[in-house]
């Protein structure tokens, strides 16, 4: 899939800087309030509506919805407020395997875990009832979605920490059963692990019913292996060690590396999910703004 152009007025969204904050509710804020003024659109996209109540117009109130019945009755404007009803279910998969602690300026974790904060700050004020799992080799904290889950959803992003390997399969069979109520899945995560068993993972949670996106969270150097001292790299997930000339390479594993992305891309379609390749050095709009246009988009298909 290609990657939508970023928002003009959008591009404060530094990950870097977003990281050093420390504070995941001011962040998400922040930048989805930023975003939605960059796009001059509303948050709510895909929200069906039922009507409230009427209020009295006062100055500056959108004129299309004055309900002009009422006004050829009264002789006095008045304002159609409406409820939404969409009351999505929202749940983040983030990954925190070992894996997801590298990076240099930002982490694949301090990343991810920006990126699912802003996500759910949006989800919530469309009014969807919002949940987080954080998973390695199991399930590790798992909040269920609900109205009133945000500050916990933070709160448990905010302590998520990287510490044991993980493997993707195990972690997404024992979900699946969770996820039977249709609704909104987001995987973020580095994707280590083999195509099949990611979508194999992740296979029984779309069949339930639910809209699975699933955002690959790379480091710069792991795109494109910028590396030029031979070193000797580490396993962060087995810690095995191995010296490498980079030079000798570099070529290699940069065509094994789009090879992978390929294959995600076109097994996601396939099964379609939405995927989307985040290079952390990147600012957030760019899946922030797709988010959203996946919100617009499911709105018309249900």
């Amino acid at each position: 899939m290609a990657v939508t152009s970023p928002i003009p007025g959008a591009r404060f969204v530094d990950p870097a800087v977003l990281a050093r904050v420390g504070n995941l509710q001011l962040v998400a804020k922040s930048v989805v309030d930023g975003l939605i003024n960059g796009t001059h659109r509303s948050p709510f996209f895909g929200a069906s509506v039922d009507f409230a109540e009427h209020r009295g117009y006062v100055a500056g109130d959108d004129i299309r919805r004055v309900d002009w019945r009422v006004y050829a009755r009264t002789d006095k404007y008045y304002i159609k407020e409406f409820e939404a009803d969409s009351n999505a279910n929202f749940s983040v998969l983030l990954d925190v395997s070992t894996s997801m602690g590298f990076g240099a300026a930002v982490s694949k974790l301090d990343y991810a875990k920006t990126l699912a904060a802003c996500l759910t700050y949006m989800a919530n004020q469309q009014r969807d009832r919002v949940g987080l799992i954080t998973f390695d080799a199991d399930i590790v904290d798992h909040v269920p979605p609900s109205a009133k889950h945000l500050d916990v959803v933070l709160h448990t992003l905010d302590r998520a920490v990287a510490a044991r390997p993980g493997r993707f399969g195990p972690p997404m069979r024992k979900l699946a059963e969770h996820f039977g109520r249709r609704g909104i899945v987001v995987v973020i995560s580095d994707c280590y692990a083999e195509p099949d068993e990611i979508f194999d993972g992740l296979g029984p949670i779309r069949s339930r019913g639910n809209d699975v996106v699933l955002f690959h969270v790379l480091d710069p150097q792991e795109i494109d292996f910028g590396f030029a001292e031979p070193s000797s790299f580490e396993d962060m997930e087995s810690g095995d060690q191995m010296p490498i000339v980079p030079g000798k390479l570099a070529a290699d594993y940069r065509k094994l590396v789009a090879a992978h992305v390929e294959t995600l891309t076109t097994r996601a379609s396939q099964q379609r999910m939405d995927y989307m390749l985040l290079n952390t050095s990147l600012p957030l709009d760019f899946a922030l703004f797709r988010f959203l246009s996946l919100r617009e988009r499911l709105s018309h298909v249900r």
